[in-house]
């Protein structure tokens, strides 16, 4: 008897949204331990005498941990499962957040954060192919649409607490944070997940899916392609607003805040498009689409400085972020059960250093051209996205 037959009627729709629960708290908390560390730069130069760039690299550390080893989380889940993934990799988050509140100095809170990143990869394959494995395709897009709203909540949960502790108590107290977010997170997994079924590899060998076609690397550079306007927005909106249209820092991020919610309600909604038309990526090319039209609509409104321009921030906010659950279900569904942590770990692999080289290129842009150019810069990359998508290539959802 195979895995398939074994376990698929064991779990019932209730079970189902309680793995897809428990996956995004993963995936969540691990955001805290990713990202979170960029919250803790002013109290690096504060309390600790930092430069702003060495207290940059420092918060960098989480970041290059989580790139170095995303393929290599995704194999190791492709061989022995998702449950086992994500249980190590939350309980050695735990630990390497333990020992960022316990380092005796920056340079090994600057590992300690490394380890981190490193571990916290660990949720972003096998997170997703729990709530690939246990939803049936025309449910799939908004479940991942679900899902993939971990990390803005992430970000949201260490931008109000982090900074606020690390203040008031120190640094070493703020990574309390994540280490114990980890952990609640490795409890509830522990409880609640159980590994989707595949079918046994004996009896259904897996072909590598990148030979014979070129979906996967077309999804790939459409998303490559995609992250330019999404960073564009989210490096340079909030001082574009305090700089060009004299805002108050304080009301420019609680727009740019609302703005992210927004982005995080889009994704679920572009998820449940795609389950409703029967495609991935006919919704993928009209996101494209629109992050263009927005993208070049914000260039030319806050080059003549009209009002608009603020609400299409906000929409571009939105719209640039809408691809993300699309791609990542694609990919999923299209390498099947034995390859897509490797593919996933592709996926956001060439999505990380994209988007870790968007703020140095564009604010050499900005500074040279100004934000208006900028923005009607950033529309090129989704025009060019538009033709990439392999709608041709896909395959009807069953």
């Amino acid at each position: 008897m195979t895995l398939t037959s074994e376990r698929s009627l064991d779990v019932g729709p209730g079970r189902r949204w309680a793995m897809l629960g428990a996956s995004t708290l993963a995936q969540a908390s691990t955001a805290v331990m990713a990202h979170g560390p960029a919250f803790l730069i002013p109290a690096l130069v504060q309390q600790e005498g930092l430069s702003l760039a060495r207290a940059g690299l420092v918060a960098a550390a989480p970041t290059l941990g989580v790139m170095l080893t995303l393929v290599a989380w995704g194999l190791l889940t492709d061989r022995r499962g998702e449950r086992l993934v994500l249980l190590s990799g939350l309980l050695l988050t735990s630990v390497a957040g333990l020992a960022a509140v316990l380092a005796p100095g920056v340079a090994w809170l600057t590992v300690a954060l490394f380890l981190g990143g490193a571990s916290a990869a660990s949720s972003s394959a096998a997170s997703g192919r729990v709530v690939v494995g246990w939803f049936p395709p025309r449910r799939r897009g908004l479940a991942m649409g679900i899902r993939q709203m971990s990390q803005p909540v992430g970000v949201g949960v260490a931008a109000i607490s982090i900074a606020v502790v690390a203040d008031a108590h120190g640094i070493h107290v703020a990574m309390w944070v994540p280490t114990i977010a980890t952990a609640l997170a490795t409890v509830l997994v522990l409880v609640v997940v159980i590994d989707p079924p595949r079918p046994d590899p004996r009896e259904q060998p897996s072909a590598n899916p990148y030979r014979g076609n070129t979906f996967l690397a077309r999804i790939h550079g459409v998303s490559v392609l995609l992250v330019v306007p999404q960073f564009v927005v989210w490096t340079f909106a909030l001082v574009w607003l305090v700089q060009d249209r004299g805002w108050s820092p304080g009301a420019a991020g609680a727009l740019v805040a609302l703005a992210q919610v927004g982005g995080a309600l889009g994704r679920i909604a572009a998820g449940q498009l795609s389950d409703v038309v029967g495609s991935r990526m006919r919704p993928l090319r009209w996101v494209a689409t629109a992050a263009a039209l927005t993208m070049a609509a914000l260039g030319g409104a806050a080059g003549l400085d009209w009002a608009v321009a603020v609400p299409l921030i906000i929409l571009a906010t939105v719209v640039t972020v809408a691809d993300n659950g699309l791609a990542f279900t694609a990919v999923a569904e299209r390498a099947g059960p034995h390859w897509s942590g490797r593919a996933l770990g592709i996926q956001n692999t060439s999505q990380f250093l994209t988007s870790a080289l968007v703020p140095p290129l564009g604010g050499l842009a900005v500074t040279h051209g100004g934000y208006p150019a900028t923005f009607a810069l950033a529309a090129l990359f989704p025009l060019v996205a538009i033709a990439l998508v392999p709608v041709d290539q896909e395959p009807a959802l069953s």
